[in-house]
């Protein structure tokens, strides 16, 4: 009888504990869920146009037809490309056009990204990523000229073959601190490619300006980080490279993001997204949510502060960006000059944005697209 007792008693107390582990985990669940159902909050409105004196904002110049990265030369000049196939030097009032070869200007793809040698004052090399026909379709490249005496000379391909698209093309280049060429590549609209280590597509890529892998590379290969399903920012703070990447598209867009690069970092597309977590994979340190879009374009970094370009956002976005706990995000110039793309910042320290109106997506205005000039302290 007491053994019956004893046994009962056992089987009483398992059954709590069962229980009482179920609703633990149960309410464990519920937190994970609550968490990850959180949407961070709306941007903060931030400058608009009508708050700005005439001396602090400065349309440089108009007429471009759809902008896509900017560089600054040395003699006061500035580059712009264009995505139909076009260089552009802006000087003095003047400006003059160069055709790139075999450009081929299909959906989002074209001419893209660009970037100066960090001793372009002596070699005069230029980079360029463009889209072009390849053996098995669209493809994007990587090619250096010389551009000497208003012409581009010495054409060397530094890396063909990456997947391209009429969508997802990445494509934004930028030397780093430590002297090396990045290149954002997107998924070119297969996000598997994104894991794939193998494809060129959907990756960060890191090469020296010959276009050979670097000592330190992750995987012996060009790419740097992987994951990725359309990156086109990159900016660095304190020696550490950020970046912005569109998110999913569609009737369901959202989830862009902001990442903090890490060499051999998985940053889950398509697999995770806002602030899901899997083993191996790194969420983003910012995001849109799953209601609201940037379509973020070019980055730039200032005292502290990270700017980006907003497509289908309207707007210049900053964010004071945290390692732990929230970045808080600000937008600037909402509807007040339609799409940004490109953000740099200038030798004379000054914000430098360009319209992207023609594309196709925007509402073009008077004077589109354009190159706009901010003293970034009006931000505060």
């Amino acid at each position: 009888m007491r053994v019956s007792i004893r046994v009962r008693a056992l089987r009483i107390l398992l059954l709590v504990a069962v229980v009482a582990g179920a609703a633990y985990a149960f309410r464990g669940q519920l937190f994970v869920l609550f968490f990850h159902s959180q949407a961070p909050p709306a941007p903060q409105q931030g400058i608009a146009l009508a708050d700005l004196d005439e001396g602090d904002i400065t349309v440089l110049a108009e007429g471009l037809e759809i902008p896509w990265a900017l560089a600054f030369l040395p003699d006061g000049g500035l580059l712009v490309t264009e995505r139909p196939g076009r260089l552009t030097r802006i000087a003095g009032g003047r400006r003059n056009s160069y055709d790139v070869p075999a450009v081929r200007h299909a959906g989002e793809g074209g001419l893209m990204g660009l970037a100066l040698h960090p001793d372009f004052s002596s070699n005069r090399w230029i980079y360029l990523c463009l889209t072009a026909d390849g053996a098995d379709g669209l493809e994007n490249r990587v090619e250096r000229f010389r551009f000497s005496n208003e012409r581009l000379e010495e054409r060397k391909v530094i890396l063909d073959g990456i997947p391209g698209a009429v969508f997802h093309d990445g494509c934004q280049l930028a030397f780093g601190p430590d002297g090396l060429l990045y290149i954002t590549t997107g998924d070119a609209g297969r996000g598997d490619r994104a894991q794939d280590r193998r494809s060129l597509a959907g990756k960060i890529l890191r090469l020296t300006a010959e276009g050979d892998v670097p000592d330190g590379n992750p995987f012996g290969t060009p790419v740097y980080s992987y994951g990725h399903r359309n990156p086109q920012g990159l900016a660095w703070h304190r020696g550490r490279l950020w970046s912005t990447e569109h998110g999913r598209s569609g009737l369901r867009s959202g989830f862009d993001e902001l990442n903090l690069i890490e060499a051999g970092a998985n940053y889950g597309w398509p697999v995770i997204e806002g602030n899901e977590t899997r083993p191996g994979m790194t969420p983003p340190v910012r995001h849109s949510g799953p209601n609201y879009t940037w379509a973020p374009g070019g980055a730039a970094y200032w005292d502290g502060r990270i700017f980006f370009g907003g497509l289908r956002g309207e707007a210049l976005y900053e964010v004071r960006p945290r390692e732990r706990g929230r970045a808080e995000l600000r937008a600037h110039f909402h509807s007040d000059f339609g799409r940004v793309r490109e953000v740099r910042l200038g030798p004379d320290g000054m914000l430098y944005f360009t319209t992207s109106n023609r594309d196709g997506r925007g509402r073009v205005r008077g004077g589109d697209d354009t190159i706009v000039r901010v003293n970034p302290k009006v931000f505060g």
